[in-house]
């Protein structure tokens, strides 16, 4: 595997956490905005993961398709804090702004160092994925 195909799948990795995890806070939540925001999110997650796959199968590769274990630590971290404070729904935003800044940073460090090919890739993806970590930071904060 070449280090453009494995830099795409780690990107897919951590996407993916972030999906699952909202899928997960999805559950968890009772406000229905929430559950609507975490859903669109949930969403936005699968069509990015769509996109780094279709660059890893053109180029006869299989895309990832798990998460890492630090994604599963996080979601098991905002599971047992939210059973001990009150505001469950803040505890989840807060923990899924944590998850956004991590595929951020995971992108923004990818964009540096990618070929010419990814690198056009992942450029028309950063205003998504900078979209979806500045909504989440948004929202993060009026609830704070």
């Amino acid at each position: 595997m070449t280090d453009k195909i494995q830099q795409l799948n780690e990107l897919i990795e951590i996407t993916r956490d972030g999906q699952r995890f909202y899928q997960h806070a999805h559950d968890e939540v009772k406000d229905v905005r929430l559950q609507a925001l975490f859903r669109d999110m949930s969403q936005n997650k699968t069509e990015l993961i769509r996109a780094l796959s279709v660059k890893v199968a053109a180029n006869q590769q299989k895309p990832a398709d798990g998460g890492t274990f630090i994604g599963k630590l996080r979601q098991v971290y905002a599971d047992t804090k939210a059973n001990l404070v009150s505001d469950t729904e803040a505890t989840y935003v807060a923990q899924l702004e944590e998850a956004e800044d991590r595929i951020l940073h995971a992108f923004e460090d990818a964009l540096e160092s990618a070929e010419p090919g990814v690198q056009a890739l992942l450029a028309a993806e950063m205003p998504k994925v900078r979209a979806s970590h500045d909504r989440m930071r948004n929202l993060k904060q009026s609830m704070q």
